[in-house]
């Protein structure tokens, strides 16, 4: 299962290079509007100390990491959800993404022309969250007409999908994203038929000069502020520096990042964001002494879902899982070790993945 995280924003803030140096992919960048029209889509293996030493541990012949889809979106402009700029297209994009990185910018460069005569992060922001509440406005209006037909049989049954409907069209309204709604699960229901651009999960990142970090500068601090209102995360790197960073040796890079006062690159930590954002747990497979494998889960499926996450044919013949987490292998030094000491346990089919669980499939198909 690959996390799909969509790079938005409005044109020239930095999205392509910062897509760049994510996969490396060499897409398109220019300083014009509307480079990317197709978006370009990429795989990112996801940085974790703790597949490493779990390699250590195992010296499997083949470590792999758990990946991220990685979709670079044409930058939306204002009058996107009339279909000014491709926005039509562009929007559908969106829709098709798990979740939204909105990237914001926050540098000053002369060489490379905003979208409007003056910057202000915080208008970009509105500018972008207002074509996407436009656009679920529109869906939602449609839907509302559509329920009211059916309703006119039935009154009484669709009687708090139209409620809902309305609440969601006033909150949208008045300003108000979807995802900032306290919808109860019946109420999310209706999002399945008539998926919002605005629920989406959202984190921000605040494209600074080089120079500006580690904080950001000014502007960055204010689209900390806007994320912490909305109680999103907020990311603070420079695109620039980024697609430099990846073409130096590890050491080098760890050094300079120390120097600005950084623990981590944008990348990893822009990486781990959208972890959270989708609430998202690893675990860790051992195959034999052939592989040991990184994947993600949803936080609270289960060690079936697991197993479905690997193969089918696990899941479907499925008896049960072998378990250790990461803390007990790493303190027990071996497999062997952590079974004798009681830590490698047999868990069923409901139990509940753990981040950093180390899991073995038994199965028979």
């Amino acid at each position: 299962m690959a996390l799909e995280l969509g790079l938005v924003g409005l044109p020239n803030v930095g999205k392509s290079t910062l897509f760049n140096a994510l996969t490396k992919a060499g897409a398109a960048v220019a300083n014009y509007p509307f480079t990317t029209i197709s978006p370009n889509v990429g795989i990112v293996p996801v940085p974790d100390a703790r597949l490493q030493r779990v390699a250590e541990i195992i010296q499997p012949q083949r470590v792999v990491h758990a990946t991220l889809r990685v979709v670079d979106i044409a930058g939306l402009v204002k009058g996107a959800s009339r279909g000014e700029g491709l926005g039509n297209q562009f929007l559908a994009h969106i829709r098709d993404v798990d979740a939204i990185a909105m990237v914001v910018r926050c540098f000053e460069d002369e060489d490379v022309p905003h979208v409007t005569p003056y910057l202000d992060p915080i208008e970009d922001i509105e500018t972008i969250e207002l074509e996407l509440a436009l656009a679920d406005l529109e869906v939602l209006e449609r839907q509302l007409e559509r329920v009211k037909s059916r309703a006119k049989a039935h009154p009484r049954e669709h009687e708090a999908e139209l409620a809902t409907l309305e609440s969601l069209l006033q909150a949208l309204r008045a300003g108000r994203m979807v995802r900032q709604l306290p919808l109860e699960a019946s109420q999310r229901g209706v999002l399945h038929e008539a998926p919002m651009l605005t629920a989406k999960p959202c984190l921000y990142v605040a494209n600074a000069g080089e120079g500006q970090l580690p904080e950001g500068g000014e502007l960055a601090q204010r689209v900390c502020e806007k994320a912490a209102s909305q109680g999103a995360e907020a990311i603070v790197l420079c695109a620039r520096l980024e697609a430099e960073l990846i073409e130096w040796e590890p050491p080098e890079a760890a050094a300079y990042l120390a120097e600005v006062g950084l623990h981590a690159t944008g990348l990893e930590r822009l990486i781990w964001a959208g972890y959270r954002l989708l609430d998202y747990v690893t675990f860790f497979t051992t195959t034999g002494g052939q592989e040991v494998r990184a994947w993600t889960l949803r936080h609270g499926q289960t060690a079936l879902q697991a197993a479905g996450a690997i193969h089918t044919d696990m899941e479907r013949g499925f008896i049960r899982a072998e378990v250790v987490h990461y803390d007990d292998l790493v303190a027990a030094g071996s497999l062997a070790r952590a079974r004798e000491s009681g830590h490698l346990r047999l868990e069923g089919r409901d139990y509940v993945v753990q981040d950093g669980d180390v899991i073995h499939i038994r199965f028979a198909v």
